[in-house]
């Protein structure tokens, strides 16, 4: 196959036809069976440009959610570009344990998200619960934009905040439920990125310096100190190799009943902490 051919010196086979079954489901609306069944279909010639032209760039190791500017995300539909993150399948499970804790709740809950990048968290949240009210905060401007797009494209309604989290010393509300997966990859761990994450992907929402990898967890949390509502609930998703360093802090700083679990991969990924 020339998709094969053309990539066989950058990826594996199962990525390769991964690749190729996305675009032609994407161009061509074809499933799987359908390429072996219309062997015979002829490709038009503006679909084989489009091929061709992500085919350089998956060459150069571009992402193809980035070459396609979508992705989804809990089964919902997701623009993307290089201003913010590509949303993993890990935060899908944070998203389900924040919406595990308000399915049986009677009350409206005035939910936070912090560092929200394309909008995957609070967007996945708010269109999948009735009793919430949903604010998005990011310190870049070019994120948020993407998010409102998501916002718009996904039917939900967001209230955004363009703020540096780490410049402000208070919420300019109180909050039942804060959640953020901010920056947390430390310098040290760039060995372990992989090429087409590394030279694309915002590092602004991926690095932290090796010296303090819990800036953005610290002061989260001093901000949850003041803003959660009673009985209010933080959730993280974090740095698989610092769950101790981050579960100590939260006690530390008074929380209570802090809570470290696993992704779908085994890693120590989320936590949940109440004050």
């Amino acid at each position: 196959m020339f998709f094969n051919k053309e990539l066989s010196e950058h990826y594996p086979k199962t990525e390769i036809d991964a690749f190729f079954f996305r675009l032609v489901k994407e161009k061509l609306d074809f499933e799987v069976m359908d390429v072996f069944m219309k062997e015979d279909f002829v490709i038009p010639e503006k679909t084989v440009l489009f091929f061709n032209t992500i085919l350089k760039g998956l060459k150069k190791e571009e992402p193809i959610q980035y070459l396609l500017g979508a992705t989804e995300f809990y089964s919902l539909p997701f623009k993307v570009n290089k201003n913010v993150l590509i949303p993993r399948p890990e935060t899908e499970e944070l998203v389900t344990w924040v919406l595990d804790e308000i399915k049986d709740s009677t009350k409206n809950n005035i939910i936070l998200d912090i560092g929200t990048g394309s909008g995957c968290i609070p967007i996945s949240i708010k269109k999948n619960s009735t009793n919430s009210t949903v604010f998005s905060m990011d310190v870049s401007a070019d994120a948020l934009l993407v998010a409102k797009e998501n916002a718009e494209l996904n039917k939900t309604e967001i209230q955004f905040i363009l703020q540096d989290v780490l410049a402000i010393d208070e919420l300019p509300q109180h909050f039942d439920i804060i959640v953020s997966n901010p920056p947390y990859v430390r310098e040290l761990e760039k060995k372990e990125i992989q090429n087409n994450v590394l030279n694309n992907e915002p590092h602004l929402a991926l690095f932290v310096e090796d010296n303090n990898p819990l800036i953005f967890y610290s002061k989260i949390a001093d901000l949850a100190k003041k803003n959660l509502t009673d009985n209010g609930v933080l959730f993280f998703e974090i740095n698989q190799y610092l769950g101790k360093e981050t579960t100590e802090m939260l006690h530390e700083k008074g929380f209570t009943n802090v809570i470290l679990k696993k992704d779908l991969f085994g890693n120590d990924r989320m936590i949940k902490a109440f004050l």
